[in-house]
């Protein structure tokens, strides 16, 4: 027994800097030599629209009475130039997620549930399925610096054309395919060797800069004869200049991705510390939009995060005309479904928290290219447990907008909103709550 042994101890408290999980990472890491890679989104918390509140109506504004007046949740999107821009019965879209990332029954299962409640689904990298086409009433068609899967003919198929600059989960950087996923068919449709991985390109191969693209826009709009709507997608991180310039190039709609954004696979040092919440990306975009003269007549789709119709509201509330989800939606399909858990476990993690989409072993059939995995997603039936999903959060923002006293779901405004803390009332420009103070009102974007 030591001398000290009867003296009281602090009991043990782990840094905050170097918490268990940095611990763990840094232990993986001098084992590997390798970076980590995973898919989903950010883990850390960031500034989100949960700090964000709405000032229903009392006296001062008055709600909507029942069913007697209307709030209306359509939108129409690639007014500027398309001859035949896409109508919409939500504002909730489906975000670009790749037939190969995805199994080919859940990408059939994306095109079910968004058609039965009357909005659009997005290809991803790796070219059109006709299973997407198939169930997709409204399909945009994603054209990303890889060209894995271009093909003109389906590019004529869709409905409208997405033109992919970055992703919130890693601005300025591509995606990965490994080989474990890149199936007989997944190598046919992107001409690339079976089993071997893949990274896509960080950039366009065949532009430099918003002059080159606007020359590639003007490209795709004779290839599709000026009918269909052209989209540009960009990761947040400078997104006042970004959005400003892809106006200038052309686009129709302008596609704001935040950093909370999932995607199938890349560094976990990439998703945790690169780009902008979409919190703080949503007002400089709008803004930019505003001192150019195009907010809405150039469309904004923010995604990264989304995940109930009050995230919806908030977004439309600050200046967007409507919301992308993605991992949402895969969670809706079955993504993480406890009724794995057993499986999860096996493969050293649990439901909720299985982020390991490039190893192709997603017990739920998802986020593989298993064939006995992804037999065991009913298309069909996750379909429907999408289409219940977006026709709730439609409900939740209409609610809302009718709380709010509005008539229409985008005339819900700023002034609807107030901040739960100093951060987010100056990433989103609204007062915070109980006082008229915007921190940094008077400072630029």
């Amino acid at each position: 027994m030591t001398a000290h042994s009867n003296v009281p101890r602090t009991p043990p408290r782990f840094s905050a800097t170097f918490d268990p999980a940095t611990l763990a990472e840094i232990r993986r890491a001098a084992a590997t030599g390798i970076y980590d890679i995973r898919g989903g989104g950010t883990k850390r918390k960031v500034p989100h629209f949960d700090d964000l509140l709405f000032l229903g109506a009392s006296m001062s504004r008055y709600p909507l009475e029942g069913y007697r007046e209307k709030c209306g949740t359509e939108v129409l999107l690639g007014t500027r130039f398309a001859k035949k821009p896409i109508t919409l019965k939500t504002p909730v879209t489906i975000a670009g997620m790749s037939f190969g990332a995805l199994s080919a029954q859940a990408k059939e299962a994306l095109g079910r549930g968004a058609t039965t409640v009357g909005t659009s689904t997005t290809t991803g990298d790796g070219g059109m399925t006709p299973e997407e086409r198939g169930q997709s009433q409204t399909l945009v068609y994603q054209y990303l610096p890889s060209r894995y899967g271009m093909n003109p003919v389906d590019l004529r198929k869709a409905d409208a054309i997405e033109i992919v600059i970055g992703q919130g989960a890693k601005p300025g950087g591509g995606g990965m395919l490994l080989g474990q996923k890149i199936s007989d068919r997944v190598a046919a449709m992107r001409n690339l060797p079976k089993g071997i991985d893949q990274r896509s390109a960080c950039r366009h191969p065949d532009w430099t800069g918003p002059d080159d693209l606007e020359i590639k826009i003007e490209e795709l709009r004779e290839l599709t004869d000026w009918e269909k709507p052209i989209y540009v997608k960009v990761g947040a991180s400078r997104p006042y200049y970004d959005i400003a310039l892809a106006v200038k190039a052309g686009a129709d709609v302008v596609v704001l991705d935040g950093m909370q954004g999932g995607t199938a696979a890349t560094q976990d040092v990439f998703i945790e510390n690169v780009g902008l919440p979409i919190l703080g990306a949503i007002r400089p975009a709008v803004q930019a939009l505003q001192d150019l003269g195009m907010h809405r007549k150039v469309q904004l789709i923010v995604s990264g995060g989304i995940r109930s119709g009050a995230d919806v509201a908030k977004a439309l509330a600050l200046g967007a005309d409507a919301v992308a989800i993605g991992t949402a939606a895969l969670v809706a399909l079955g993504d993480n479904d406890p009724q794995w858990e057993d499986e999860y476990q096996a493969l050293g993690t649990t439901a909720g928290a299985y982020d390991d989409w490039h190893e192709g072993l997603d017990p739920a059939g998802i986020t593989t290219q298993d064939p006995v995995l992804s037999a065991r997603l009913d298309p069909v039936k996750a379909g429907r447990r999408l289409a219940n999903y977006l026709s709730v959060m439609t409900l939740e923002a209409q609610t809302i907008a009718r709380a709010c006293g509005k008539s229409h779901v985008h005339n819900l405004e700023p002034e609807d909103l107030v901040a739960l803390t100093v951060e987010a009332a100056a990433m989103a420009g609204v007062p915070l709550a109980g006082t008229s103070w915007i921190p940094g009102r008077n400072g630029g974007y």
